[in-house]
């Protein structure tokens, strides 16, 4: 008995996947740790306005990274649905409804940072507020984005747990590697979850704990769907 054949489209959206998996990746990362990080100083909205006016255009940089991650996700979505749509039409699409509902935040987060900008600048119809208060709602704008993460996270990592149990029932993939996009998925949203309900959940486990395990599982799927792609397998 051979498993439902593999055709042409789902080679080509495993391939595309894992591009974007991979460039998502480094994307993100770069502009979360080499340029916001950098440049948002923690419980300082003055040394933060004054971080990003002399280097508003790694700013910018940052904010078309983040915009460049939002096209690579809508990418991976549409190359996941082509590929587990012959296992099961309803769960794929749940998988991808939950996911898109984080593309859209990270959208709506990164949009955020130009408004955070427009404050810091303070054009002239602005000049009504004194410029501490204008960096203090550009800070609030800044510091927004980490509540809008993890509400987008739990649909996200939610839609993740359901697209891994997919790769576990096509067998596309190990079986290993599968089930381990599983756990962490399911511990990514258990995490989410507990800490939007409970802000102090982050002193029994690391906010780095979330979502760490689901990053290494996208990498290692990345790699296989590009070298790799899907097996055809026997049963």
């Amino acid at each position: 008995m051979i498993a439902s054949a593999i055709d042409d489209s789902q080679r080509k959206a495993a391939k595309v996947a894992g591009f974007f998996y991979l460039l998502t990746f480094a994307v993100v990362v770069y502009a979360n740790f080499a340029i916001h990080e950098r440049l948002n100083v923690a419980g300082d909205a003055a040394k933060t306005a004054e971080n990003i006016l002399a280097h508003e255009q790694l700013w910018r940089v940052g904010v078309m990274c983040d915009l460049v991650y939002c096209i690579g996700l809508i990418a991976i979505l549409a190359a996941l649905y082509v590929i587990q749509k012959p296992v099961s039409e309803g769960l794929t699409l749940v998988a991808t409804l939950w996911k898109l509902a984080y593309a859209l935040t990270w959208f709506v987060m990164t949009l955020q940072l130009f408004d955070a900008l427009r404050l810091i600048h303070a054009p002239d119809y602005l000049r009504v507020f004194e410029t501490a208060r204008l960096q203090a709602l550009a800070k609030l704008y800044l510091s927004g984005r980490f509540d809008r993460y993890y509400g987008g996270l739990l649909f996200y990592a939610l839609g993740g747990t359901v697209s891994s149990y997919l790769w576990v029932k096509s067998k596309y993939i190990p079986n290993a590697l599968a089930w381990f996009g599983v756990v962490a998925y399911a511990w990514c949203a258990f995490c989410a979850f507990m800490f939007l309900l409970m802000p102090a959940f982050e002193k029994f486990v690391n906010l780095w704990f979330f979502d760490t395990a689901m990053g290494l599982f996208e990498l290692a799927l990345g790699v296989w769907l590009l070298v790799k792609g899907l097996r055809e397998v026997r049963a």
